[in-house]
């Protein structure tokens, strides 16, 4: 009985310091897309880290990691759209973060010293064929032409994917004139902003409004579709990459950064890093319906290679976000809202 329980007690005191040595990365996400799964279970097959996720909006997990302080035990957090990266850096939530993979990988407009872009999307301009042409819709401007009064759908422009597209017009064409664009395309709206993209985009097709804008993944997932429906759909939408003989078209992204109070902060480097790699960067594309930003990595996604190459804004996201405040007051003097 003593040789066994001795035995027993040894095994114990053996398997402790495994049980200590486990190492877990605390991800706090606001994706909430079931292709990640096979995102994060490849990041614990390559590194042996576990992945231990908290889900939820995205204001709820930030005001969640600022209650929790010091004490937090998030370690990397991970949205979409630069607004709301810039929002969790300006309530001092990141930590800075030195890599050579990351600069090395990921262009420099696509990252600051805090986040990160992993993925982007064009915010794109859509249109019904019977209703306009695409030359009649060629650029964001031109959502302001009186031509189109009453042919305007939108999604709120409090929405952090128009904030951060009247963010970047700001950048290019100052406050005064994106203001008076702002008023334009209320002037245009064919009934009061409501809905998602993937509404504006049923709206589209059913001819209630004649044009929308739209991020291309919510424009692919329809492509791809298992429903004739959906397919049938998107064949009465026409599709335009804005300003291709200028600046290009706005990008919008899904990114991450180290939180400030990490505890595991080289597994938190090792997982941003790992989000920069081939594998990666694929699941985004192929899974996901966003496009890599490592340039380099192909992908095998028919609905992306179907709307084609296009000309992108490459104005840096950290500037974008430095004009969001600005956006928003515009856009509520204008009536968006």
């Amino acid at each position: 009985m003593k040789t066994r329980l001795a035995l027993a007690l040894l095994a114990l005191a053996t398997a402790l310091p495994v049980l200590a040595q486990e190492k877990v990365l605390n991800l706090y996400s606001a994706r909430h897309y079931q292709t990640d799964e096979k995102l994060y279970e490849n990041f614990t097959k390559q590194t042996g880290i576990k992945i231990s996720r908290i889900d939820g909006k995205e204001d709820e997990l930030m005001e969640r990691i600022r209650n929790e302080g010091a004490n937090s035990p998030a370690d990397v957090f991970i949205t979409v759209d630069a607004t709301r990266l810039a929002v969790a850096d300006s309530l001092g939530l990141f930590a800075p973060v030195k890599s050579k993979v990351l600069e090395s990988r990921i262009p420099a407009n696509l990252r600051t010293d805090t986040w990160f872009a992993f993925s982007t999307r064009a915010r794109v301009i859509i249109y019904n064929r019977n209703a306009l042409k695409a030359e009649d819709v060629a650029s964001y401007e031109s959502l302001a032409d009186p031509k189109l009064k009453g042919k305007l759908c939108s999604r709120s422009g409090a929405h952090p994917y128009n904030l951060s597209l009247v963010a970047s017009l700001v950048a290019h064409d100052g406050e005064a004139k994106t203001e008076d664009w702002a008023r334009g395309v209320v002037a245009n709206f064919a009934r009061v902003p409501k809905g998602g993209d993937t509404d504006q985009i049923k709206s589209v097709a059913a001819g209630e409004c004649g044009v929308a804008v739209s991020n291309t993944y919510y424009l692919a997932r329809l492509i791809r579709s298992d429903k004739t429906d959906d397919r049938r759909m998107m064949e009465k939408v026409g599709i335009v990459w804005p300003n291709q003989t200028g600046r290009g078209a706005h990008i919008n992204i899904s990114g991450a950064g180290m939180v400030k109070t990490s505890k595991n902060t080289d597994a938190a480097i090792k997982f941003l890093e790992y989000l920069a790699s081939d594998d990666a960067q694929r699941y985004f594309a192929d899974g996901n319906n966003e496009w890599p930003v490592v340039a380099s990595v192909v992908t095998n996604n028919p609905a992306l290679e179907a709307m084609g190459k296009f000309k992108a804004d490459t104005l840096p996201l950290g500037k974008v976000a430095q004009n969001v405040a600005v956006a928003q007051k515009l856009l509520d003097r204008a009536g968006y809202r």
